[in-house]
């Protein structure tokens, strides 16, 4: 029987968890520290460990990176939905965790929503091969060596009205350091719009875009309500809400935060996003990007997005951390083209 790793301080949590996981046929070992979870996950196989990140003796963020350098193995941190956790979290995923939950009860987020999101990780990272861990550490390690972090760049003040090219991007599982990573290589002198939709609650969009701001060479913020777009701004959806986009009579256009007017399981939606964007945009100067992430948000908006004019680009299985989101849409025709990631950064870098 495969095992999973459950590594947390709280007895309570422990158990939680450990019964959620049993429930779907793995069996479970328990540590109570960072240390202990170390020392196990060198000594043992797992399939998945689940990484707290405050604890005693070690601390989750130097478990993580222990781990990855000597034994790389798919590590799920367990977070509370805080300010306070978010920075941590984001480090973790850079240094090889390769996505998070929610700690269960944290801010009425309940067992029941947190153990159905626990349970499809679980299931999906329990099948990453060994080759994509390794493939996914060699482009952290790149990434720390050619990214150069720096001062934020000034936000562009213009007029919606001058927008032209829009690129639209989604992603969950896997998603974040991809990201980067399309920030780091847009030139400053881009005149993109660019929209992100990366899965993330409410606490975490803010610190994912301040990391962002200081390795991009164009302006990143979070969006705002009712805030007027201007060219060449990277704008990130915020966790919780639903990013839309309204003109006015003016033909100005503006970012709104909304509720779905259908039930949407991940809130930000890429659906959301890119369905909002036919409103407002010409199709014909669109390019949406769907990367890795489990389940099919976004495959819908891909297709509608596809056949009225845009050129949509899907990551590829070689890649993706999780071949779920661009599998769906490359399979239901709404993938323009499907790309490896690093032939999908080279490819935006050109746009203008």
């Amino acid at each position: 029987m495969k095992k999973v790793l459950v590594v947390d301080d709280s007895a309570l949590v422990r158990k939680q968890l450990k019964g959620l996981i049993e429930g779907i046929g793995f069996e479970v070992d328990i540590a109570k520290n960072g240390q202990e979870g170390v020392d196990k996950a060198l000594s043992d196989e797992y399939v998945v460990i689940t990484m707290d990140v405050n604890m005693p003796v070690k601390d989750g963020l130097t478990a993580v990176k222990e781990i990855m350098t000597k034994k790389p193995t798919p590590i799920l941190m367990v977070s509370s939905l805080t300010s306070e956790d978010a920075p941590t979290t984001m480090e973790a995923l850079e240094n090889g965790a390769v996505d998070y939950v929610a700690k269960p009860g944290t801010f009425n987020v309940g067992l029941s929503s947190t153990g159905d999101d626990l349970i499809e990780k679980i299931t999906m990272l329990s099948k990453m091969s060994r080759r994509k861990l390794e493939r996914n550490m060699r482009a952290l390690a790149t990434r720390a060596r050619s990214i150069t972090k720096h001062e934020p760049a000034p936000v562009h003040v213009g007029s919606s009205t001058d927008v032209d090219k829009v690129l639209l991007i989604g992603a969950s599982t896997g998603g974040p350091g991809l990201i980067e990573d399309i920030c780091a290589k847009l030139p400053a002198t881009s005149k993109l719009t660019v929209f992100v939709v990366q899965h993330m609650p409410e606490k975490f969009t803010a610190a994912f875009a301040s990391r962002l701001a200081r390795v991009s060479n164009l302006p990143v913020m979070e969006a705002e309500h009712n805030r007027e777009i201007a060219p060449g701004n990277i704008y990130i959806a915020k966790g919780g809400r639903h990013m839309h986009f309204a003109k006015k009579v003016s033909g100005k256009i503006l970012l709104r935060l909304e509720e779905a007017q259908r039930e949407r399981f991940f809130k930000p939606s890429v659906d959301e996003m890119m369905l909002s964007s036919l409103e407002v945009f010409d199709p014909k100067k669109i390019t949406a990007v769907l990367l890795t992430g489990i389940g099919d948000d976004g495959a819908e908006g891909m297709v509608k997005l596809k056949q009225r004019g845009a050129y949509t680009i899907g990551e590829s299985e070689n890649t993706a951390t999780v071949y779920g989101m661009p599998k769906v849409a490359y399979d239901n025709g709404g993938v323009s083209e499907q790309l490896d990631f690093p032939d999908i950064l080279n490819k935006l870098a050109t746009l203008k």
